[in-house]
């Protein structure tokens, strides 16, 4: 980005402290163009919608998903010292954290104009950090840019009416002018690094829907103690969880941004997530086009994947979990990997640190993918209890209509910078 072409209100946004971004952090939903037609909230905006510029969309959802250079990693795991602890998915970090560095989600997002996804999660570092630790924005910025992608000309098709939206929301989501992000996960793949994880520290699977062991994972007997389990309910319900944590922080950075550039918006769940994935049944609802399957045996479809764009770590996606087992591997310590000795790093021999990791050999990828075909083959799909494409939480941003504010609460009820907004960033 050009300094000389930045509006003023980006400077603001630099100069903002966080702690008045977290204090300052609060759901405010009524922007430019919108209408309550009842309830003692009633108002009608006098303006019409005013959409993001393009600057203020990048930084938004730079701030829900950008690349912010190399990650640390995890140095040591007692089990298996002296090696490099091997668990993380991707070399790059980014502005909220992933459990063990897996990094499975990317951000979609929605406007006027069209539907995006921004597929950075195995992109090398945006920037070099500067010997203070610093990172310069308009590199990250810049670097965001290369790694969006159209995929739909104009805005999401997901009405905003029950039951594709909580009633609460139907006034508010996804209306013209503003901008909605969408963070979604592979879940699906999350629990294929789980299960790396769980074989590394000496666990295996057993199947406490159905009361028996994995068949077949005595053969390993030697190299794991396969009477040291973990339930396919657990594994699967704390990958849930973790995921929803690595979505969540994703819409709660940028929450904490609208505050600093001054744009009103939150953080919600309040939208159908198989509706937004496109399970909604219906072809004149198709969110975003993510191929599912559905089945008398599961409570709710499966979204699996978006070919071409984000496709889940299980068939009909690989011919079988084997495949998506030596994929994974491949992430993780094929080029561009977190353990692979050729890609960079911010250690002062980059090199020697990643190649310390020990490698998932044949016989270890072999007892991952025994658990995870059982899964498939038991339950039909992969996870068993869990969808394989998951999302949860959304970021909506607009502008404020700050006559809405000032008739019904007292002074206080937004920040400087949303009372300063149109005229730092617009004029």
């Amino acid at each position: 980005m050009n300094n000389q072409a930045l509006p003023p209100g980006f400077q603001d946004m630099m100069e903002f402290s966080l702690v008045e971004a977290l204090l300052g952090r609060r759901s405010r939903r009524f922007f430019m163009g919108a209408e309550i037609p009842d309830g003692v909230f009633a108002y009608k905006s006098e303006h019409e919608p005013v959409p993001l510029s393009e600057l203020e969309k990048l930084l938004v959802v730079t701030a829900c998903g950008g690349n912010t250079g190399w990650h640390n990693m995890i140095y040591r795991a007692q089990r298996y010292a002296p090696h490099l602890s091997n668990y993380a998915g991707a070399a790059g970090g980014r502005t909220f954290p992933s459990a063990a560095g897996f990094h499975t989600s990317k951000t979609f997002f929605t406007d006027d104009e069209g539907v995006y996804v921004l597929d950075n999660r195995d992109a090398p570092a945006a920037a070099d950090k500067a010997e203070d630790g610093s990172l310069d924005l308009n590199r990250i910025v810049e670097a965001l840019k290369g790694n969006v992608r159209k995929l739909q000309d104009g805005r999401l098709r997901l009405p905003s009416e029950v039951p594709f939206v909580e009633a609460h929301n139907t006034w508010v989501a996804n209306k013209p002018g503003t901008l909605l992000v969408m963070p979604v996960a592979d879940l699906a793949q999350h629990v294929l690094l789980a299960l790396c994880y769980m074989l590394q520290n000496g666990f295996v699977l057993t199947d406490d829907i159905n009361k028996r062991a994995i068949p077949g994972i005595e053969k390993f007997k030697d190299m794991v103690d396969v009477n040291n389990n973990w339930n396919i309910t657990f594994l699967e319900q704390i990958s849930l969880a973790e995921v929803t944590v690595e979505l969540s922080t994703s819409c709660y950075a940028g929450s904490l941004m609208l505050q600093a550039m001054g744009l009103g918006g939150w953080l919600y769940d309040g939208i159908d997530l198989f509706s937004v994935l496109g399970a909604s049944g219906l072809p004149e609802v198709p969110g975003l086009g993510f191929r599912y399957d559905a089945n008398e045996r599961w409570p709710y479809p499966n979204p699996t994947g978006l070919e071409g764009v984000m496709e889940g770590f299980c068939p009909p996606h690989f011919p079988d979990m084997r495949a998506a087992v030596d994929a994974v591997c491949e992430r993780k310590f094929g080029k561009g990997g977190p353990y692979n000795k050729e890609t960079p790093g911010n250690w002062k021999d980059s090199a020697n640190v990643r190649a310390a990791a020990q490698v998932h050999d044949e016989r270890f990828r072999e007892c991952v993918a025994l658990q995870a075909q059982y899964i498939y083959d038991t339950f039909g799909k992969f996870p068993a209890t869990v969808p394989s494409i998951f999302l949860l939480t959304y970021l909506q941003a607009h502008h404020l209509d700050l006559a809405f504010y000032d008739k019904f609460y007292r002074p206080g009820s937004y920040l400087r910078t949303h009372a300063a907004h149109m005229e730092r960033w617009h004029t």
